[in-house]
């Protein structure tokens, strides 16, 4: 199955994986399910009043990836402002298991398993938050552009010289 992506190229994706988290993937699952596809300052607030065990460590891991990037943000030069980031993937994969003995009647002993998680939290710049951010930064090479080409003119205008004609086809 295709997965399809609703990200711009231009747009700025980071991501956080905490790994060996000691709870049940299938427990922390509930929880990431809450927090899927929302705005990222939305989702912090659902996790911290969210009466699960699993809210806490997501909670960090979704706050490690708000702050991967600001990073790539500011390593690439681009402002981003952190309201438009949203989570854009979400999911918990099984870790290692501990495997661990109880003691049971007559000697025997049961063996029981303390499962691991592994949590992934990625979060992306809202496609149009990008277009804006892209859409400026271009409005801006626009105006430094004006902004040289007419202290070019200027230049030319007060030395008095005419630049040669341009050499082009002939009629």
């Amino acid at each position: 199955m295709a997965d399809f992506e609703t990200t711009t190229p231009s747009s700025i994706e980071a991501h956080a994986l905490g790994r060996h988290v000691r709870m049940s993937p299938q427990k922390a699952r509930l929880v990431i399910d809450l927090i899927r596809g929302q705005k990222a300052q939305d989702a912090l607030q659902s996790l911290r009043y969210t009466p699960k065990r699993a809210a806490k460590p997501i909670e960090k891991i979704l706050r490690s990836a708000i702050a991967n990037a600001e990073r790539k943000a500011d390593d690439a030069g681009a402002p981003l402002d952190v309201d438009q980031l949203y989570v854009h993937k979400a999911y918990v994969n099984e870790g290692s298991r501990w495997k661990r003995l109880r003691p049971a009647p007559m000697g025997r002993a049961f063996r029981y398993q303390k499962r691991t998680a592994h949590i992934f939290v990625g979060v992306a710049e809202h496609h149009v938050a990008a277009a804006e951010r892209v859409a400026a930064n271009i409005a801006e090479a626009e105006a430094q552009k004006g902004v040289r080409g007419t202290a070019r003119r200027v230049r030319k205008a007060l030395t008095g010289k005419q630049s040669a004609p341009k050499k082009g086809k002939k009629k």
